[in-house]
Formats: C-alpha cells, structure tokens, sequence
C-alpha cells in the first residue's frame, strides 16, 4: 500500500493529446504502472505542441498529463506491432485508447480481440461521441464538444457570443468520468473475475456535467441563458467590483444575505420584501445588482474581503494564474511539486488527490519517447536479441539522447496522422 493503491496494476495507454493521457496520469499517480504506448518517431501529438518547451525540449502541455508514466515506441501498423501489443494486453489490466471508433478492431486490436488473449482485461474507449448513435463516426474535439454539448450556450456575457471555457474541460471531464469507471470495473473484477468494455464519449461527459442548469431546463422547459459571471439560481453570485479591483461574492444563503447587508450598512436591503430571500433575489436581480453594485464600487476591496471573511461569507479577489500558483493556500497545501526526469527538473501541478493511507506518489516525470521500450519488452518476456531484432526492424524504438521535437516539427516524411478522436 506505501506504493499506492494501485501497485500492482498494468495500465497500456494508447491515447493521445488530452482526454485519456489525463485519466492514465490519475491512475498512475494512484500507483499503477501506466506504460504509454507511442509511435516511433513522433509520439504522442503533444509532444511538438508549444513554446513553452523545457531546456531538453519537453512540451509544457505534454508535461502537465503525462509524469508517472512509461513510454514504448511501438508501430501499430507492423503487423509484428500488432503481436508486441497483444502480447502486452495479456500482462495488463487495463487498457485505454481514443482511436475512431472501428480503427483498433479493423487491426485486430479492438476489445473483443484483446478480451480472447486477456479476458481479465478491462478495455477502455474515449471517443468524442462513444460508439453508437448518427455522431459516431466524427472526430470530437474539445472545443466541439463544449459547443454541441450545450457548455458554450451559456458561457459568455449574456449580449455578447458563446464563449468557450478557458481550458480544454470537455476533455478533462472526460478523462475524469474514464477513470471513475475504470476503478469501477476493477472493483468489479474482484467479483466476475471478468474485465469488460467501458464507451465513454466526451459528448456524454459534457452533457452530466451541465448538472444543475440541465435541470433548470428540463423542470421549466426554459431556455438556459447566459449570464456572464452571474448565476441561474443563485443572488447574489458573481463578480463586482471594488474601488480598487474585482472580487467575487457568493452569498448562498439568506444568513449570509443578511450579513453582507451589514458589511454594507444597509439594513433596509435586508428587509426589503423584494430581496428577502434568494428566490425573491434571483426573481428580482435587475432591480438588485445596480445597488448592490454602487455600494461596493465605493470601497476598498481588501475591506469588503476581510469583512465578509470575518461573518463567513465567500468572497475573493480574481487572481490570475501566476497568483493563483503563488498563492499562500497552494504553497500550504503542496499544490505545486518538482519532478526531475533524469535530465532536468521542473515544477507541475500535483495531485488533488489527498489519501492518508495511500497516498499519491511522484515516481517520475513524463518520459521521453521510447525510454522505457527495451525495459517493459524485458519484463514481459522478450530477450535482448528479440528486442533487438524488432528494432532493426522498425517495429519498436529506443530514446535517443538528442531533445525532444520542438516546434515546427512534423511527421515522418509519408506519415499520415493516426486518427484518434478526442483532444
């Protein structure tokens, strides 16, 4: 248990770029030996996405979703890749790819394939739109899904254009939902003895995760709208602004109501059956929000935030992300750790995953394409002269010394890009 819940537990991750390097990170960081399976020469798209690179040339975007792995430089489309890969599900546990739906069956690699040399296994699809329905067939990208999903409707100024959020979330919720379920079907496999074939679709991510605004439409029949920094349901919650800079205030009750009436020396607000309570505030805040407004613009906001700090009422400067990962809060709670990957160090966001028997562990950086090819084909079984015939042969490769593609790079000259689905 010292080295993780997961210790023990094989994962082979065949994904790229966001959705599933991200779920594969969160089962590594638990204490899985996550092996990332990549394609000689080019590897995983992220790779080559920047600047910023580090001194060795390791994207910042490949970095933030990928320590605590292994990599394999493995060519799939070798028939013998074919084998060194088979031969590797049937000594893992887990699975997880984004590949267009077909693509790894129509290469003998899809579940049912994979299932008769392990059927322990448990395999796992992300895919922008899962496996059925007339959307099947379409790559899914983020910033699709948050638009087809509904996310972009109601994210915005309400006079102004759709918006998508500020990073890759559709992704993220994906890779989130991904690993839920995979530690489900682990759970379950203690009881069946049986792996099994887990569909996640980003889009249907993004639709779960419209929660409570979902709800509000399919209880009202009313059309969500967009209110920029506001909330549907709940008055006042958003952002205003002081007389020297921005904050949020988030009044969730009428307690806290009543006490920020106090801060602001308007005890008739309190009581005005208008504001009353948070179904009066949310019916009535066009008449609300412009007093509240010209109340608060006349303060200083470190005033106003040491205030509603004091009664217990939920307010913040809007910090950007340099303050946001120098904050006092992140340093005390180790939010931020430096990892070394042999050649350089440097720092990432760590996990929020806080177990106090089995605690997440920082094992090593994201790897170099093919670092670890030579030692997972050894622990399988392969000789050191099998090993290196196949990479005589192009089925498999080693890391070079030299730094990571940087930006600029492109495929191998006749490469075409392997269709994976989500980003």
């Amino acid at each position: 248990m010292s080295k993780g819940v997961l210790f023990g537990i094989r994962v082979l991750d065949l994904s790229r770029v966001l959705a599933g390097p991200f779920c594969t990170m969160i089962l590594g960081d638990l204490g899985a030996d996550v092996v990332k399976v990549e394609r000689p020469g080019l590897g995983d798209d992220t790779r080559h996405w920047g600047p910023p690179f580090t001194r060795t040339g390791l994207s910042a975007y490949f970095i933030a979703c990928n320590r605590n792995k292994r990599s394999v430089a493995l060519d799939l489309k070798h028939p013998r890749g074919r084998g060194v890969l088979l031969h590797l599900a049937s000594q893992s546990d887990i699975l997880v790819e984004n590949f267009m739906p077909g693509e790894l069956a129509r290469l003998g690699l899809g579940y049912e394939d994979v299932a008769r040399v392990n059927p322990r296994l448990i395999y796992c699809s992300i895919t922008g739109f899962g496996h059925t329905g007339p959307r099947a067939k379409q790559p899914g990208y983020d910033l699709l899904i948050q638009a087809l999903g509904g996310l972009m409707s109601i994210t915005g100024v309400p006079d102004g254009e759709p918006m998508k959020v500020g990073v890759a979330v559709s992704d993220l919720f994906a890779g989130l939902f991904a690993a839920i379920a995979i530690l489900a079907a682990l759970e379950a496999r203690h009881f069946t003895g049986r792996g099994q074939w887990i569909d996640l679709a980003l889009y249907d991510c993004q639709l779960a995760m419209l929660a409570n605004v979902a709800s509000n439409f399919l209880i009202s029949g009313e059309r969500p709208l967009r209110y920029g920094n506001a909330h549907p349901n709940i008055v006042p919650y958003q952002l205003f602004s002081a007389k020297d800079g921005d904050f949020v205030l988030c009044i969730g009750n009428d307690a806290q109501w009543r006490a920020l009436c106090s801060i602001l020396e308007c005890p008739d607000l309190a009581e005005d059956p208008r504001f009353a309570t948070n179904p009066d505030r949310v019916r009535n805040r066009q008449e609300l929000i412009p007093i509240l407004a010209a109340h608060l613009s006349t303060r200083p906001r470190e005033e106003i935030l040491q205030r509603c700090h004091e009664l217990g009422i939920p307010a913040g400067a809007v910090h950007s992300v340099d303050q946001a990962l120098r904050d006092s809060q992140t340093v005390a709670r180790h939010m931020l750790t430096l990892l070394e990957n042999g050649r350089e160090s440097f720092e990432v966001v760590s996990s929020p995953l806080r177990l106090s028997e089995t605690p997440v562990r920082y094992r090593c950086g994201p790897p170099r394409l093919g670092e670890h090819t030579r030692e997972v084909l050894l622990e399988v079984g392969y000789s050191q002269a099998e090993i290196t015939e196949l990479i005589r042969s192009g089925v498999i490769a080693e890391a070079s010394n030299s730094p990571e593609r940087t930006q600029g790079s492109e495929p191998p000259v006749g490469e075409k890009p392997e269709r994976h689905a989500p980003l």
